[in-house]
């Protein structure tokens, strides 16, 4: 199966669970929803959040934006390299800080936690095909990543009600 169909299937798939995950808090999310105000990030709000919680917020927005710069960039060439390290840099950041962030789940760790323990494994590996010129293992792990880990994330971040939403539409 191409990779691209995988993806979607898995977005497909993800976004199922979602739904029926949040289907008795359905109302008040569409609700919410509804009457969202786009505004620019409240840094109040951002100010009185966790470190851990501003660490992994600036440091995903981080790798959204040059990722998908990277995703634009000629392979291979140094500012590819510069911003690629630069990216695993954000990567690991926002890995190791939702290590912290267990609000979600009663204070222990959540399902969420396996998506950090797939890039702790993934991150190293995708560096590594690239040292070793596997270009094709390199680029669908750091796509998978990208779209798996910041992308398909980055629409459950902003799920009316969580933190994320709050900032921008709360």
């Amino acid at each position: 199966m191409p990779f691209g169909t995988r993806l979607l299937l898995s977005a497909a798939i993800g976004s199922l669970i979602i739904f029926i995950a949040l289907a008795p808090s359905g109302p008040r999310i569409y609700r919410l929803a509804l009457n969202a105000q786009p505004h620019l990030p409240d840094l109040k709000l951002f100010a009185h959040l966790p470190l851990a919680i501003q660490l992994h917020i600036l440091g995903a927005l981080g790798a959204i934006l040059l990722g998908a710069a990277l995703m634009w960039l000629r392979k291979g060439r140094i500012l590819h390299r510069a911003g690629g390290w630069t990216w695993v840099g954000l990567v690991a950041l926002v890995a190791g800080s939702s290590m912290f962030i267990r609000g979600a789940n009663g204070g222990g760790l959540s399902i969420l936690h396996l998506l950090t323990g797939w890039t702790l494994i993934t991150l190293p590996l995708a560096v590594l095909w690239a040292k070793r010129h596997q270009v094709q293992r390199h680029r669908r792990a750091m796509m998978g990543l990208f779209y798996g880990g910041f992308v398909i994330n980055l629409a459950f971040a902003f799920i009316p009600g969580r933190t994320m939403w709050q900032l921008f539409f709360g």
